[in-house]
């Protein structure tokens, strides 16, 4: 059976958020908790990863990353070399813009190197975190499938994205 992991970005999902709603839609889901949401570093962030994995059966695990969440993937990937079922990378924030101001550390540049396992990257028209080129160019860069849902802010709650169907629907088609 596919282990579907969910890896939030900054200030973890509240109860609303379309990550939540995936944890509970069944006992296959598991959030990875991070010790530090708020001022994350992101080699603590992806050593949680895989201290989580350790115990899997790789083949049978699908990531699902939102927002910062995503950037932790990619460096995970590029650290790990793990290959595993897929990952799902849904609004993927740009910390290499101007704009994005967070106290994060490690989390300066998003690897470009290609994931050696299946991903699709969800990005949005107006998304404040990502423009959608950049989106899209984070897809060439990591060999992901790319997916527009078009006018979807950052694909949170503030956006209306807590019962997210659509998002189940893209995340069937990596397990």
């Amino acid at each position: 059976m596919t282990q579907y992991f969910i890896i939030p970005g900054l200030g973890n999902s509240e109860p609303e958020h379309w990550q939540t709603y995936f944890e509970r839609s069944g006992d296959n889901f598991q959030r990875i908790n991070q010790t530090e949401w708020e001022q994350p570093a992101c080699h603590d962030w992806i050593a949680t990863i895989q201290r989580t994995l350790s115990d899997c059966d790789p083949p049978n695990v699908v990531l699902i990353g939102h927002s910062l969440g995503c950037t932790t993937i990619a460096h995970w990937a590029a650290a790990y070399n793990t290959i595993i079922k897929g990952a799902m990378l849904v609004a993927p924030s740009d910390t290499e813009a101007p704009s994005y101001t967070f106290p994060t550390i490690g989390f300066d540049s998003v690897p470009t190197a290609p994931i050696l396992f299946p991903t699709v990257v969800v990005a949005s028209t107006t998304d404040q975190y990502v423009t959608l080129a950049r989106a899209a160019a984070f897809a060439k860069n990591w060999g992901s499938r790319f997916v527009n849902i078009g006018d979807a802010g950052h694909i949170n709650v503030a956006s209306g994205h807590g019962t997210w169907d659509q998002g189940l629907e893209i995340l069937r088609t990596l397990g």
